[in-house]
This record gives structure tokens, sequence and C-alpha cells, in this order.
């Protein structure tokens, strides 16, 4: 299977598609990488909108709700209950608008902080399970307070979720806040403890204990948040450390934990713990937001900053693109053009430039080479098509001396055959004169019937000799005046073949051929009917028909031999309608080309086909215009006679020299 041609267009433009894709996917995935990053700082604006804030009250409801709860159960009476109730329906309230807020900032919520979010809506939904146990005090304060210390744990790991932005800074940020919140949680669990152990007049030792571990966190966290926080954020938070709030709420921690006994009953200190840890609860939760709100907004000019970026880049990118593109487009049309270039000239020589200076020596004209073969020029600046372009120059002066020197070659073939043809003609001549003089003395019929022979031989010498003659190109150089009777030039060339006494001859008396066309007719029948009778058994005959047609006369040749196949039937045809250039290696249809040549020479139409006896036919058409009206009386029986061809004298006195 041949395999696909491709032009130098296509493949230049396969050059040029791989490194401009390349860099055209380069560009797209920078562009693509920096609008995502711009992207998602804009989204940190929908998630603290509708997620950070929600999921901050919910915890603040809870937390609330928690140190309500450790009271009722602290105290060990209602008193609290109406208070711990309405709580509860604020924590679902906050809990609904959570549900609500988060699913408009769905698509931009990271999936790991969208789970935990929808984990904290089910752990606050299952509350009313804990809150009966609540009711019926079937739990203590501290198992309440760890309860819900699980469910708010769960909102905190919303925040650990919240990574959003790859901007380090905004990263360190948000995780410098959530550990303040982390602190705030743990003062909002101390107040949680308090509350039970002050409805209580007492702290149990798993009491003391908890609330000593979470002093030490609380403050750890809150160093390490406010320590992480840049000198803007921190500025409020360090504000607050120097106040008379933070103040207060250090040293009733202090107090809790260094004056208080397990077991036996509060100091006096302990009981405005609440309304400290209150003001203090509620003012570091302002800060918090506060730092919240300035690191989203932060963000905003990050991705104002990344989108520009990307604007840029896109656009420097697109603009080295495109230019690549064009230069590109441009180199490749300018080396399609020279390769057009070659393609042309190589045309120009192969289909015209050659052609016709071979036609013209064919025809005998001189031909200058150096003016023939003019140097390939192709404006470009590619340094290999200039060397194609060399190289073809130097093809084609190689091609048109070979073309000259094989015209030499064959006109020089030509005169040696004319030349041998004519010396060969001359003493042939002169032979059938002697046999005829020879043939007009000798009475002994033996002696006689040889020289007849002989001149039959000698006859068809002389037709071989014309034919090297008709391939150099040349007339045979004899002829007649008048016109000949067509039954009488079909007889003089079946005289002229070895087996003529096999020959059937079916012409008509009355058309008549015009004299110039005579000598070459009697060849080109003598031809055929030859090869009649070489390619057919020797016990069957040939059988030459001629009748009058339409445009002039037809003659059929016909023998019962074993025939042509057809696709060699069609090559014939097509050598006898336009006779190639001779072959002299091509020696075994010499008769062929001799008919071609005398058939074109004359204007004759000569085709083989199938013989209906399973042998081959030759038609050949004689055009009207060699066509006379009929033969010159006065050699009319004298021309039936010559066609012996060397049984009289007659048409050697009729001959041209």
């Amino acid at each position: 299977m041949a395999r696909r041609r491709r032009s130098v267009r296509a493949k230049i433009f396969a050059i040029i598609v791989v490194p401009v894709t390349a860099l055209v996917v380069v560009w797209a995935y920078g562009s693509v990488i920096t609008v995502q990053n711009g992207m998602e700082l804009l989204k940190i604006r929908a998630v603290y909108d509708n997620v950070v804030v929600p999921t901050q009250d919910v915890i603040d409801e809870l937390q609330a709700e928690r140190t309500l709860s450790a009271e009722y159960l602290g105290a060990k009476m209602t008193t609290a209950y109406p208070e711990l109730r309405s709580q509860r329906q604020k924590t679902d309230e906050a809990v609904a608008r959570l549900e609500q807020a988060s699913a408009q900032a769905r698509d931009a919520t990271p999936d790991e902080m969208w789970g935990r979010l929808r984990e904290l809506v089910t752990y606050a939904r299952g509350l009313n399970a804990m809150r009966s146990q609540v009711d019926q005090r079937l739990l203590t304060a501290m198992e309440a307070v760890e309860h819900y210390d699980s469910v708010t744990e769960v909102g905190f790991q919303v925040y650990d979720r919240l990574m959003i932005a790859d901007d380090l800074d905004i990263i360190q940020q948000v995780k410098a806040v959530i550990l303040i919140s982390r602190a705030r949680e743990v003062m909002s669990q101390q107040s949680a403890v308090l509350a039970g152990t002050l409805a209580a007049s007492h702290m149990t030792k798993a009491e003391y204990d908890a609330f000593g571990k979470m002093t030490g966190k609380r403050k750890l966290l809150y160093e390490l948040g406010v320590g992480q926080l840049d000198a803007e954020l921190a500025a409020p938070f360090l504000t607050l450390n120097a106040s008379a709030t933070y103040r207060a709420f250090s040293a009733m921690e202090t107090e809790v934990t260094d004056s208080v006994t397990p077991g036996r009953a509060l100091g006096p200190g302990t009981l405005t713990w609440r309304t400290a840890s209150e003001a203090m609860t509620v003012t570091l939760g302002e800060l918090i937001g506060e730092a919240s709100q300035t690191i989203t907004d932060r963000t905003v000019p990050l991705a104002e900053k990344a989108l520009w970026r990307m604007g840029i880049a896109a656009g420097v990118g697109l603009l080295i693109v495109a230019f690549s593109v064009l230069y590109s487009i441009r180199f490749g049309r300018r080396l399609t053009a020279e390769m057009v270039g070659l393609e042309q000239a190589a045309i120009e020589l192969a289909d015209r430039r050659l052609p016709a200076v071979v036609g013209r020596l064919r025809r005998g004209e001189d031909v200058d080479v150096a003016a023939e073969t003019p140097p390939v020029t192709i404006s470009g600046t590619t340094a290999e098509v200039d060397h194609v372009a060399n190289a073809f120059t130097s093809v084609q002066r190689t091609a048109i001396e070979a073309a000259v020197d094989q015209a030499r070659m064959r006109d020089g073939v030509s005169k040696v055959f004319r030349n041998l043809a004519r010396r060969n003609q001359s003493l042939l001549h002169r032979q059938l004169a002697m046999l005829d003089r020879l043939e007009r003395q000798v009475t002994d019929p033996d002696v006689l019937d040889k020289l007849f022979g002989v001149d039959h031989l000698t006859t068809r010498m002389r037709r071989h000799a014309e034919g090297l003659i008709i391939l150099s190109g040349a007339a045979p150089g004899r002829g007649w005046r008048t016109p000949v009777s067509l039954y009488d030039v079909v007889r003089a060339a079946t005289e002229q073949v070895e087996d003529y006494l096999r020959v059937e001859i079916g012409v008509p008396h009355g058309p008549a051929l015009a004299g110039p066309a005579v000598t070459d007719m009697i060849h080109l029948v003598a031809e055929l009917v030859e090869n009649a009778t070489i390619f057919s058994p020797p016990h069957t005959q040939v059988i030459v028909h001629g009748e009058v047609a339409a445009r002039g006369f037809t003659l059929e040749i016909e023998d019962r031999g074993l025939g042509i196949g057809a696709e060699e039937m069609v090559q014939i045809n097509a050598r006898l309608a336009e006779p190639p250039e001779f072959d002299l290696a091509d020696s075994e249809r010499l008769g062929l080309f001799v008919v071609g040549l005398l058939a074109r020479r004359h204007g004759v139409r000569v085709s083989l086909r199938a013989s209906v006896y399973g042998g081959t036919s030759a038609i050949v058409l004689i055009p009207a215009n060699l066509m006379a009206d009929d033969a010159t009386p006065e050699y009319a029986v004298g021309a039936g006679a010559a066609a012996d061809e060397g049984r009289t004298g007659w048409e050697r006195s009729q001959e041209e020299s």
C-alpha cells in the first residue's frame, strides 16, 4: 500500500503547529493558574460572609447554652430553666441561619470545610437528646460541658479547613485568629465550669482539675495566636492585654486556681466571675471579628492584583503567541514559495522545455545548449533551496546535452541505415536488371524457374532495404507518376512475401491508387501480409479483401493463426496510430515500425482486431485523397504483369530515382 503523500506546505504547517501549540498551552496554563489564584482570593469574601460569620454565631449560641446548662445542673433547681429554654431556641435559629447561608457559598467552600460544616449542623440538630438528659438531670455539669465541647470543637474544625488562598501570609494570620478564637472558647468553657460550681457553691476535685487545665490551655492559645499576628492585627489585642478588663479577668482566673479548695465553699471573689468573663468574652469576640474582617478585606486587593497580573500576562502572552503564529506563517509561506518555485522550474523543464528541445532535434533543427539551459533562479534566502536550484540547473543542462547527443547518435544511425540501404538498393537494382536480361535469354524451363526464384528473393531483399530507408526517415526512391490499380498494388505486395502462394486476393480491379503512394502502399501491405503468413499455420490461407468505403478504400488482411492477446493488441494499435521513436533494442517488430511510419506519412489508418476464425485481421483504411478515378488504360494490363516484381522489366522502367 502506497504511503500517503503530503505537500511541503502541510509538513511546514505541522512543524509550526507543534511549538506554537506548546506555547499556547503554557500560556493558557499560566493564565488559568493565575485566574484560579485570583478567584480563590475572591471566594474568601463569600465564605466569610456565608460560612465563617454564621458558624461563629452558632458557636456563640452553643457557648451560652453550655453555660446555662451547667448552671442549671449545678443549682439543682428550675429557676434558670426559662432562660435556658430561650437560649436553646436561639441556638436552633442560629443553626438554621447557618444552613441557609452556607448553601449560597457551596461552590466557593472547600470540600473538607463543607464536610465539617455539615457535620456541625448534624451535631447541633442532634442536641435534643442531650437536652432531654439535662432537663431530667441525668448528667452532671461537667458531663454536659464536655458534650457541648465536642459540638463546638466541630465548629472550630470548620475554621481549620479554611485554606482557600495560597498566600502564606494570609494563611498564617487566619491560623493566628483561629488560635485566639479557640482561646475564647476555652474562656467559655471556664465560665461553664464555674457556672455549675457557683450554683452548687463548691467545686469538686474534677472541676478544679479541669479548670486548671483550661487556664493553662487558654493562656497558651492566646499567647500563640497574638504572637503570630502581624503588627496591624496584633495592636488591638496588645491594647486589650493592657486594659482593666483583661487584668480583672486574669486576676479572677488566678484567684480561682490559687484560692479555691476542692469540696469547700467558693471565695467571695469568684462570685464576680460571670461579670468579668462576659466582658472579656464580648471584647475578645469583637476583636476577633475585626481581625477576621481585616484579613478578608486584605484578600480583595490581592485578588485584584492577581487578576491584573493575569490580565497583563495574558495580554503579553497573547501578543507573543500572535507574533509567533504570524512569523511562523510568514516563514512557512516564504519557504513554501521557494519550494513551489523549484517545483515550477522542474515542471517547466520536464513538461515544456525538454520536450520542445527534443521535438526540435527530431525535426533536425540545431539546438544551442547554453541558450536552452538558463540557470534556475529562486528568490529566497534558504541555502538548501539555492543548492537544489543549482542542482536543477546542472540537471537540465545534462538532460539537454544528453538529448542533443542522443539526437546526434540517432541521426548518425539513420545515416548509416540510409547509406547501407542505398548501397544495397543500388546493387539489388543492378541484380534485378541482370536477372531480367537472363530471364529473356534463357529458354530452359528449369533454369528459368530457378531464375524466377532468385528474382523473387531479390525483390524481398529490396523491400527490406527500403524498410531501412523508411526507418531512417527518408523515402525509398521508387515511385509511379500515374495511378495504379489497387488490385495490382495488392498483387505486387503479395509477390514480395515468401509464402505468396498461400495468399488469396479478393480486391476489385476498378479502384486505383495515386502514383506517388503506390510504392509505400505496396511496402505497407507486404509487411502486413508477411506478418499474417508468418504467424499462421503453413496449411492455412491468408485472405486479402478490399472494398470501397465512404471515406476511401479498405483492405482487410485476415489470417487464421492463434491470434494476439487483448492487452498486446491494444499496445500494437497504439503504436500503429502514433508510431513511437524507433528503438534499436526493439528489433522484433521492425515491420510494425515500418507500417506505422508509412501510414503516418500518407494519413492511412491501420488497426488490428481479432478475427472470427481465431486469428488476426489487419484493417487498412486508405483515405479518399489517395484514390484515383481509375488506372491509366495504357498501363492497366501492364501493371498487372509488373506486379510480379521481376518477371518483367515494366515496373523498373517506371521508377523514379
